[in-house]
């Protein structure tokens, strides 16, 4: 009997919501045949048989799971009859770890127990800096109150003779961090209006949206908006539209040339394609040209992404876009698709409204490139007023990696591909 559990599947996915199940009890399975859906913070993925058999299912539909998690049982008939069921406790530790165990109480049974490290409240941010020549402690750990803001005088050491140690400060910085970042909103919401609030747990996607736009926030940005003719860039499309959708049956849109200027954009500004490594103060630039596209679908936002856009034509990549589309709507995306951005784009146009706001990188990436709507506008061609096609656009990037300068170099010369008919007729 095999047992078929929720996988580590990588990419810092650790849990998941049951979709949809499958199969039935009973039910006789193949090798690698899909047993359920689960969704991700990052996709729906299938869960398939670890071999051929006969299946028995211990997880519900609708449910959270964690890594780890036990999903079903495959086997035959007779072995399926010890499996356990839904709910089962957890199996016990094995013979070495749980021997380790033993050790490990025996050693400390005799040994009294380690006093656990008292904090008072916290004192003025004035008093937390402040030397504490009398106290018993490391300049190490001197160095890390500081760091941590904890003030020293406010705590019980556990070390010999009463010594502050490292994990006495670390733990009375969580007691207080964990003070400080308690809500009261929800609960002032509760007592003011009871059942009148409704209570909506959020989606792995949305979670997954939230985690990211956290980790975005801590990183130091600017943006760069300038104004794009895309006249030619118009009149181009649509004249090649119908040879597109007779020729590659395909709806040929502004996206997947824009997608080609941007990349020539960012060969000619390469730390633009780019990540940040912040612990060994490195900028990783990125030889190869994965180019994220930010997607609205009916959970959340998600990011698909053209793998090489540099060595695909403008018909590839509108063909790839088409395809990862036709699969965000069957919700058939898979995490391949989704990973390994190496700078990233947002369309918003394709939605309407008016000037962009400022978007949100898109980590581990350094910078984010929005559209808006293309809008007829005056502009001022040879002295004369003309209405012109006119493209808004905003990038937004990591400060610690380029600077004002180098973002309107890169904005310049992406408006003057953009702008240039030679360009935009070429890779048809």
């Amino acid at each position: 009997m095999e047992t078929v559990k929720f996988a580590d599947v990588g990419e810092g996915i650790t849990e998941g919501h049951i979709q949809k199940i499958l199969v039935k009890d009973g039910d006789q399975v193949k090798e690698d045949q899909p047993l359920m859906q689960v969704e991700t913070d990052k996709a729906v993925v299938n869960i398939p048989s670890i071999k051929g058999g006969t299946v028995k299912v211990v997880a519900k539909e609708n449910t959270d799971i964690k890594v780890g998690d036990i999903l079903a049982y495959v086997g035959t008939p007779d072995e399926l009859k010890n499996a356990p069921s839904a709910g089962a406790a957890a199996p016990q530790p094995s013979a070495p770890k749980a021997q380790e165990q033993n050790k490990t109480q025996e050693a400390s049974a005799g040994a009294p127990a380690k006093p656990q490290a008292e904090t008072k409240p916290a004192s003025s941010p004035t008093q937390q800096g402040a030397p504490h020549p009398e106290i018993l402690t490391t300049p190490f750990v001197r160095k890390l109150a500081e760091q941590l803001k904890v003030d020293l005088a406010q705590i019980k050491g556990t070390g010999p003779n009463g010594r502050i140690m490292e994990v006495d400060v670390r733990d009375a910085a969580k007691e207080t961090s964990d003070v400080l970042k308690k809500p009261r909103h929800p609960e002032i919401l509760a007592e003011k209006h009871g059942e009148e609030i409704e209570h909506v747990p959020l989606s792995p996607v949305r979670k997954a949206i939230a985690k990211n736009m956290e980790a975005s926030w801590t990183i130091p940005r600017a943006s760069h908006i300038d104004l794009i003719d895309a006249s030619e860039l118009n009149r181009i499309v649509s004249e090649a539209k119908d040879k597109f959708l007779k020729q590659f049956n395909i709806k040929l849109t502004f996206l997947p040339i824009l997608i080609k200027a941007t990349v020539a954009a960012l060969k000619d500004n390469p730390h633009f394609n780019a990540s940040y490594d912040p612990v060994n103060r490195e900028i990783l630039v990125k030889h190869y040209y994965n180019i994220g596209l930010g997607a609205e679908t009916k959970d959340g936002l998600k990011v698909i992404v053209i793998k090489d856009a540099d060595k695909k034509s403008i018909v590839q990549i509108a063909r790839d876009l088409a395809d990862l589309r036709d699969k965000l709507y069957a919700n058939t995306i898979t995490l391949d698709d989704m990973k390994d951005s190496s700078f990233t784009i947002t369309n918003a146009g394709s939605l309407g409204g008016g000037f962009i706001g400022i978007p949100m990188i898109n980590p581990p990436d350094v910078a984010i490139l929005a559209f808006s709507m293309m809008k007829d506008m005056p502009v001022a061609v040879d002295g004369k007023v003309e209405i012109r096609k006119i493209l808004p656009f905003t990038l937004t990037f990591d400060h610690r990696v380029v600077d004002g300068a180098e973002a309107v170099k890169f904005g310049n010369e992406l408006k003057g591909y953009i702008e240039d008919p030679e360009f935009l007729e070429m890779g048809d």
